[in-house]
């Protein structure tokens, strides 16, 4: 197995309004457990993003920012030419609709997006998507359930190449009716979940070592932190209201 890891967590002044540089500190905890050294690099927005990472994390983030994020990261084109490259990249909510083709920005206006997902996000016209989420990972995964918590408006549409992450059992996800939560490629990845998403589902961070290291499988670590974590929060959200 291959000892080294580049960790790269874009844009924390931007995009990490929801606690969701918890998710760079699970993938970066988990791959030391396995006994690998990690190299993690946060670059902030007035900084280039590098090109040789092998895993890049994205977080959430409000309107503002997340137009300023678009922006920056076009003109940039780091993150881009990392995906040509072969890297990972895991986005959560703002981020995850940056990179799809187009989403709406807080002047109401289109804004362009990086096209690395084949999705489009629109403004929603009804409440607002806010809770609790259980749904089914795609089984081509190999993951259990997926838990989160999520806090969106956008609704975010899924073209052709873009198969969803999970299928909802509680909660709204992309918030276009069909049951539909988050999207991937091979190499890229988006949800509208928070949590953060990777300490309730630690399971998603080992995918994104694997996928990183060309493995199919990583030594055992101790699990049970997480675990007691996922059947707290799985019970609060099935108890009746």
């Amino acid at each position: 197995m291959n000892n080294g890891l580049r960790l790269v967590w874009v844009y924390p002044d931007l995009l990490s309004t929801y606690g969701d540089q918890g998710n760079a500190l699970v993938v970066e905890r988990r791959a030391r457990q396995r006994g690998l050294d990690v190299q993690r690099v946060d670059v902030r927005s007035d900084q280039p993003v590098p090109t040789s990472g092998d895993i890049y994390l994205i977080g959430g983030g409000e309107d503002r920012p997340q137009r300023l994020a678009a922006e920056r990261l076009r003109r940039d084109g780091g993150l881009a030419r990392a995906a040509s490259n072969g890297a990972i990249i895991f986005s959560v909510c703002a981020g995850y609709q940056i990179l799809g083709h187009e989403f709406v920005n807080d002047l109401g206006e289109r804004e362009q997006g990086l096209g690395l997902l084949d999705v489009v996000s629109t403004r929603g016209e009804g409440a607002r998507c806010v809770g609790d989420v259980l749904a089914d990972i795609d089984p081509q995964l190999g993951l259990p359930p997926l838990t989160g918590f999520e806090n969106h408006q956008g609704v975010t549409h899924l073209g052709p190449t873009a198969r969803p992450f999970a299928r909802v059992q509680l909660g709204r996800g992309n918030g276009t009716g069909d049951g539909t939560e988050g999207a991937y490629n091979d190499t890229v990845f988006g949800t509208y979940m928070h949590g953060p998403v990777m300490a309730r589902n630690p399971q998603i961070a080992d995918l994104l070592l694997k996928l990183a290291l060309d493995v199919n499988a990583l030594p055992p670590t101790d699990d049970r932190w997480y675990e007691a974590l996922r059947a707290e929060r799985i019970a609060s959200a099935t108890q009746p209201a």
